[in-house]
């Protein structure tokens, strides 16, 4: 086993950990989509509304288009607290494959984007970097924070700048954060 491929094998490791405990901080996170959702009506009248929250974005693996969550307009923010202080080397970014849209678009996607890094102790939001996912790439794809220093962080916010083009929405189907647990103190 060659040295980058135990170091991409220990960042699994640390990214099934922390997405085990980890868990959306609603407070912090954009207004839930839901005019295009299913629905469940009788007679015409609406009883409730489908709609995935944005706990699906850190859950399980990418499934089928529109296994998402869906906010409203083109910019949105995802804050996850992370099951344990974590020093943060890459994101990951994924979407449906443009092959599986039924359009043969992704216009929805996350196109640039920023993730900050939060200490709770004092509070502290920390600007990691700012990324763009290619359309026309692989469905996941990895970015390195250039200068991943030494701090920990207990979560992370995810700030989505601009989309591919859908005004209405932006969709999100899975956001994965790589690193290394912070010793204990």
């Amino acid at each position: 086993m060659t040295r980058l491929n135990r170091w991409l094998l220990e960042c699994i490791k640390v990214c099934v950990r922390v997405c085990e405990g980890a868990s959306v901080i609603t407070s912090r996170c954009s207004q839930t989509y839901t005019s295009a959702s299913p629905r469940l009506t009788v007679f015409g009248i609406p009883l409730f509304t489908l709609s995935r929250g944005p706990r699906t974005v850190i859950q399980g693996s990418l499934k089928h288009p529109g296994e998402c969550w869906s906010f409203v307009g083109s910019k949105g923010t995802l804050a996850v607290s992370l099951s344990h202080p974590i020093r943060i080397t890459h994101v990951t970014m994924e979407h449906a494959q443009r092959s599986h849209s039924p359009t043969g678009e992704i216009k929805s996607a996350p196109r640039d984007f920023e993730v900050y890094g939060i200490r709770t102790q004092p509070e502290k939001e920390t600007f990691l970097g700012n990324f763009t996912y290619d359309q026309f790439g692989e469905p996941s794809q990895t970015f390195a924070l250039k200068d991943p220093g030494e701090e920990a962080y207990q979560a992370v916010e995810l700030h989505v700048l601009t989309n591919w083009g859908q005004q209405e929405y932006t969709c999100l189907y899975r956001f994965r954060v790589h690193g290394h647990m912070a010793p204990a103190s």
